[in-house]
């Protein structure tokens, strides 16, 4: 029998502690794009509503081909958003692997893209194919839709966001960069935003205000990676996180 030190209980209470936090802002952001992914499951529903009374209103093959193909479309829309939600909130524990950086993006893209157009926000994707990182699959969807929500809600007036994948075999690093044309801040800001429960929203900002903890939250993912996370800004002219991870080979067919 193993016995328990006093600092170990208490580093076990710290890690349950953290690990509750971070599902708790996994909660949020489900719920930040919870309203437009709903309407987005309205329109799909619709959609194949709409084409099956006009498959069963007609009986020639060129209408139901055409009517059947709509409704297929619609379903595997509705199927990547349910697959990638699912995949968002399930606990995957630390496990990490190699994963294609460029997949990884476009299952979050699926998850925001409804929400972006809603706001005003017009997406650009650069993606360079194939890039291999090891990471945690879930926690780095977390890191990145918190990330999309805050240049998101950076653009209040509607804005510019690009999100791109590349690779630098030179220096054996992979990036995901995520900018946005939003307000920027100020260098006093930008030196604080990775401290705990440090935030420039306030409690009624539309209830999207925050207890501060996410991206001090999203340093410490990025940082048991083995990764780092850049931030560049200016008042008025907006904000670039840059995500660094090892570079890694794609793993073989046989162990895919």
């Amino acid at each position: 029998m193993t016995d328990t030190t006093p600092q170990d209980a208490l580093q076990d209470r710290l890690d349950a502690l953290q690990e509750h936090l971070r599902q708790a802002q996994k909660m949020g952001t489900i719920g930040a794009i919870a309203a437009s992914t709903t309407h987005e499951f309205n329109n799909i529903l619709t959609t194949v509503i709409n084409y099956a009374k006009m498959g069963l209103r007609h009986t020639d093959d060129e209408t139901r081909e055409k009517a059947f193909t709509k409704i297929l479309a619609a379903g595997q829309r509705a199927a990547k958003i349910t697959t990638g939600m699912l995949a968002y909130s399930r606990n995957g524990g630390d496990r990490k692997e190699p994963i294609d950086l460029a997949e990884l993006v476009s299952a979050v893209v699926v998850l925001v893209e409804k929400d972006l157009q809603k706001h005003r926000v017009g997406l650009e994707i650069r993606l360079e194919d194939p890039v291999y990182a090891e990471v945690n699959t879930s926690q780095i969807q977390q890191v990145l839709l918190n990330l999309i929500i805050n240049a998101r809600q950076a653009m209040e007036d509607g804005g510019q966001l690009t999100i791109a994948v590349r690779s630098d075999s030179s220096e054996g690093v992979s990036e995901i960069e995520v900018a946005d044309t939003g307000s920027g801040m100020a260098p006093e800001t930008l030196g604080r935003i990775f401290d705990s429960f440090f935030s420039t929203k306030t409690a009624d900002d539309q209830g999207q205000g925050g207890t501060g903890l996410g991206l001090s939250l999203c340093r410490e993912i990025i940082e048991s990676h083995q990764g780092r996370i850049r931030v560049e800004s200016a008042v008025g002219r907006g904000t670039r996180f840059t995500l660094r991870f090892p570079l890694v080979e794609a793993p073989s067919s046989a162990a895919a």
